[in-house]
Formats: structure tokens, C-alpha cells, sequence
């Protein structure tokens, strides 16, 4: 189990900040130990469409290689949310064809980051035989079996910013701004920069909403004199109560839903209610992009090393996973049974509701 020379390494899903800090320490890690490590390309499409890379879809990586790339933003060995090798665009199925390209390229193992989806794949690669060590990304830190994931801290720092931003211009104007940010199923990032960005509502997917509410919460804190403008968060999958999320697009063969859109449906709904002018901002991918902090950075360095010593360790289809104290070997099974979800009764929304922020409901 321990016999290795090389290993692969690929990101998968959307991009997080961190990504390349998970490269980095894993390469390093890797040549340490006296292995060869390769990154794929674009997921694992690089080893799926390998005539579509001039490098035949593999990357070399080398100290060299990744020496500098800690602190960048995205990822350099590309990604996808595209390349399931169990359900192409045309239906078929390639997850043997691809385990038999990582065995043509005498590879060992992958390391595979990604969120629950791109681990999901992961889980079935294993228990199809290829051996995999999961590493959790995602900025929306909805992965049940770790206690953090890299990219949420950063995606919450640039959110804070463009919040306390938001509170000048909104204060020139007697405005009511809509900040509509990710956040599919889980609101970490909204209740998280609502919080520190000393929002008056934030409305999440796991506490269903009723705009009356929001309005009349909106109406309250906006009659003080000294006070008539309000800020209030969106995570792009809430909801009303009785409703469904918003959407941008349907899915359809081969993609997925896109949502979105819910922060201008309740700015409208506001303007109807308070007489507020109101004005809806859209984070969307500036969350994804930039330098990762020094906390994601750290993060990602620690996920890599781990990922490969785990390797060294003899582990096989688990997911490193940070508990503090400890780091944990975690199934990928279990790592992707379910989502971490926003507990009503949890301290983030007790602090909130505490400082009197309104959830809608």
C-alpha cells in the first residue's frame, strides 16, 4: 500500500482561493518523499481529452514548477464543475477508460480537492480501485466532516470589505443595498459576513424567510434619524417561506441549475414595502477570485502535506480533514453523506439575532 513513485493531483468544481497552497505543499511534500507528482489538467480532463493539452494533459510539477504559487489566487492546473467521467455530456460512462489511463501513466494515486461533488467522483473512482485520498475545498464551507474548509475565510474577508463599503454609499444615499452572495444550500458566508459586516437582515437557505417581515425589520431600524439607510445580506439559495431558490438557469443535459437573482427579487420587494430606494449588488465569482488569506493559506499548505503524508501512511479513499486538534482520516463516504448546514439554534445565529439581526422569519 506504501509501495509509490507517483501520484497525480487535480482540482475539480469551482475555483477557491488556496488552491495553489494546496499544490504547493503537496508537490513539496511529494518530492520529499522521493515521489513523481503530476497535476491534471482541468479536473481530470486532462486525462480524459488528453489530445486537447499540449502537454498531453499532464503537468509535470516540480519544485520549480510551484515554488511561487502559494499565495496566487485559483488554480494553475485549471478546473472544472463539467467532468464527471461517470456522466459525460453524451451519456456515456468512462470511469474505466480513465482508471486505465492513470495505470498507462503509472500512477499511483490522486490526490483529488474539491468540494462534495468532485468528491463524490472521487469516492466512486475508489470503489472502483483507483486509490484516492480526498481533499476538501469549498468556499461555502459546507463539508459536515471538517470543522473549515480553505476559501471560506478569504470569501468572507472580501465580502466584509465590500460590506463596509456598501454602508458609505448606502448612508449618502438613504438607501436600502441588497447584497446577494454564493451560498447555494448552506448560508455560511452570508450569516458570517452579515455578522461582521454589521448587517440589519440576512437572509439564508436554512431559515426560510417572509418579506414582511424583513420590511417591517428594515422599516423599524431605518426611522431613526441618525440611521436611514440598511444593508441586508442574501445567500443566492434563499428562499421565502413556501418558495423555492432562484433561479438563472434550468439545468439541463450535461449542466447544472444556476442560481441567482434572489437579491434583486427582494430589492424590488423592499422598495414595494418600505418606499426605500433600493439597489441590489451581486458578489457572485469576485468571492472566488483573489489572493487567498493567510488563514487559507495555511489551510491549503496543511491540506496538501497531510494529503501526501496520508499517502505515505498507507490511507485509501478517506478525506483529510481538520478537527482541531487533530487531523482526521475521514471516509469519503462519510465526507460526503452530507452538508454542513446553518443550525438555527447554532451561536452564529444566536450572536445575530442577539444584535438584532432579522432572519425574516
Amino acid at each position: 500500500m506504501t509501495d509509490i513513485k507517483r501520484i497525480a493531483i487535480s482540482t475539480g468544481g469551482g475555483d477557491a482561493p488556496g488552491l495553489n497552497a494546496v499544490i504547493h505543499a503537496a508537490v513539496y511534500a511529494a518530492r520529499n518523499r522521493g515521489w513523481e507528482i503530476f497535476g491534471i489538467r482541468d479536473g481530470l480532463e486532462g486525462l480524459l481529452e488528453p489530445q486537447n493539452y499540449p502537454d498531453g494533459g499532464l503537468m509535470k510539477l516540480t519544485r520549480r514548477v510551484v515554488r511561487d504559487i502559494a499565495h496566487l489566487g485559483g488554480t494553475i492546473l485549471g478546473t472544472t464543475n463539467r467532468g464527471n467521467p461517470f456522466t459525460r455530456q453524451n451519456g456515456s460512462d468512462r470511469a474505466a477508460e480513465l482508471i486505465q489511463r492513470f495505470r498507462e501513466h503509472h500512477l499511483d494515486a490522486l490526490i483529488s480537492v474539491g468540494g462534495d461533488g468532485t468528491l463524490a467522483i472521487a469516492r466512486e473512482l475508489n470503489e472502483k480501485g483507483l486509490r484516492v485520498i480526498g481533499v476538501p475545498k469549498t468556499i461555502d464551507n459546507d463539508l459536515d466532516s471538517t470543522a473549515v474548509t480553505f476559501g471560506f475565510d478569504s470569501a468572507v474577508s472580501f465580502a466584509t470589505e465590500c460590506i463596509d463599503r456598501l454602508h458609505f454609499t448606502a448612508e449618502s444615499h438613504r438607501r436600502v443595498m441588497i447584497v446577494e452572495v454564493m451560498g447555494r444550500a448552506a448560508g455560511w458566508i452570508a450569516l458570517y459576513s452579515g455578522i461582521a459586516g454589521r448587517a440589519d437582515a440576512i437572509l439564508i437557505p436554512e431559515i426560510p424567510y417572509e418579506i414582511t417581515k424583513v420590511a417591517a425589520h428594515v422599516k423599524r431600524k431605518t426611522a431613526n434619524r441618525s440611521r436611514q439607510y440598511s444593508i441586508v445580506i442574501v445567500a443566492e439559495g434563499a428562499k421565502p417561506v413556501g418558495g423555492g431558490v432562484t433561479l438563472r438557469e434550468a439545468a439541463t443535459a450535461g449542466h447544472v441549475e444556476r442560481l441567482g437573482g434572489v437579491g434583486e427579487i427582494v430589492a424590488a420587494q423592499l422598495r414595494e414595502r418600505t418606499g426605500k430606494e433600493t439597489r441590489a449588488v451581486v458578489l457572485g465569482h469576485l468571492l472566488r477570485g483573489g489572493q487567498p488569506t493567510s488563514i487559507d493559506r495555511s489551510l491549503g499548505l496543511t491540506f496538501g502535506a497531510t494529503a501526501v503524508r496520508a499517502l505515505a501512511e498507507g490511507q485509501d479513499g478517506v478525506m483529510v480533514a481538520i478537527n482541531p486538534p487533530k487531523i482526521d482520516y475521514v471516509p469519503l463516504k462519510v465526507a460526503t453523506a452530507k452538508l454542513k448546514l446553518v443550525a438555527g439554534d447554532g451561536y452564529g445565529v444566536m450572536t445575530a439575532r442577539t444584535l438584532d439581526i432579522s432572519f425574516g422569519d
